[in-house]
């Protein structure tokens, strides 16, 4: 039995009744979800963000990385639905037909990709938006992290994805930027920034992968073969950009050399997975969602049923230790 020492309390106890005063509700702790970056391997950032919102766990905070801040954007801007329903009308066709490839600072010009952006989310401000949000972008020339907490929230996405060598960089006022994998894949560190208690993070690279540790390689060169190539091809806008061999078999070691789009994804594609282990290991999520796709390749970006399964199946995994530390947290706040 609680009251207020107030006069009319005092008058309630005379009169031999007592109304007990309510005691304030606790404050619920403010759940922020860091979605990494991943390019096609993002689709499945939507199943993962359907479950938590099934399950009654609502985001306060979304921090973003290139596919991960578009996701991330279109969440925070209540547009996930039509996000989803675009990603699952691609086609291996309709995904070239996006690409207005191009010779200069990046192999496609984006035009179209900001087109589509802007007529969905039209003008749409981050500051503005219902959702707290924030994504991460690379200065280029000085390496520096850029968080994007204000401004035209299109812009904002571009310059989060804008992969050095795909998309040219994104000019935001005095700085050029681009891709923010290159320095924070999974932007758990700008979750607490923005004033997450809990911080939920969904990492693209989270499949486990072989990795012992450097290999010492024999110098002395293996005896020489011989392979015939075969005759070359001329090879579409698609099979450029795929990220991933054609065929599940090595070629002989004196077959050619991987073509250029496929040896700067691939690289890319290590560069951020070891920079997500460090930076993850300085900054530990409090829970982590990490979907299984490792066979999915980088540009597959018509493969988004699957992704999104994944996602959803990911999420599914995790609710259990998500709760438990949503619950955890409620009790210190």
């Amino acid at each position: 039995m609680t009251w207020d020492g107030s006069a009319s309390d005092a008058a309630r106890i005379g009169a031999g009744t007592v109304e007990p005063v309510a005691a304030p509700a606790p404050r619920r702790p403010r759940i922020g979800l860091a979605l990494g970056g991943g390019s096609a391997r993002g689709w499945s950032h939507i199943g993962a963000l359907e479950v938590l919102e099934e399950a009654g766990l609502h985001p306060d905070v979304v921090t973003g990385c290139s596919i991960g801040a578009v996701v991330g954007g279109c969440y925070a801007a209540g547009q996930l639905g039509l996000l989803k329903a675009f990603a699952l009308s691609l086609t291996k066709r309709r995904v070239v037909g996006l690409l207005d490839l191009r010779l200069g600072s990046g192999l496609i010009a984006g035009a179209r990709l900001r087109r589509r952006l802007e007529r969905d989310l039209a003008d749409r401000r981050i500051e503005a938006l219902p959702v707290r949000f924030a994504s991460v972008a690379t200065c280029l020339g000085t390496g520096a992290e850029i968080w994007l907490t204000r401004g035209n929230l299109v812009d904002a996405l571009r310059a989060s994805y804008a992969l050095p060598g795909v998309f040219p960089p994104v000019r935001l006022g005095d700085r050029l930027l681009m891709d923010g994998t290159l320095v924070n894949p999974v932007p758990v560190t700008l979750a607490r920034a923005l004033g997450a208690d809990v911080v939920v993070c969904i990492n693209l690279n989270g499949d486990p992968r072989p990795d012992g540790g450097p290999v010492i390689l024999d110098p002395v060169a293996p005896a020489a073969e011989v392979f015939v190539a075969p005759p070359r091809r001329r090879r579409r806008p698609w099979t450029l950009l795929r990220s991933k061999p054609p065929h599940p078999r090595s070629p002989p070691s004196g077959a050619p050399s991987p073509g250029l789009a496929r040896v700067m994804l691939d690289a890319f594609n290590i560069t951020q997975d070891k920079i997500s282990r460090a930076r993850l290991a300085g900054d530990p999520p409090d829970a982590t969602i990490a979907p299984r796709l490792a066979e999915m390749g980088l540009f597959e970006f018509h493969r988004a049923a699957e992704g999104i399964a994944l996602g959803r199946e990911a999420a599914q995994a995790a609710l259990p230790a998500i709760r438990a530390t949503v619950a955890s947290a409620a009790a210190r706040v």
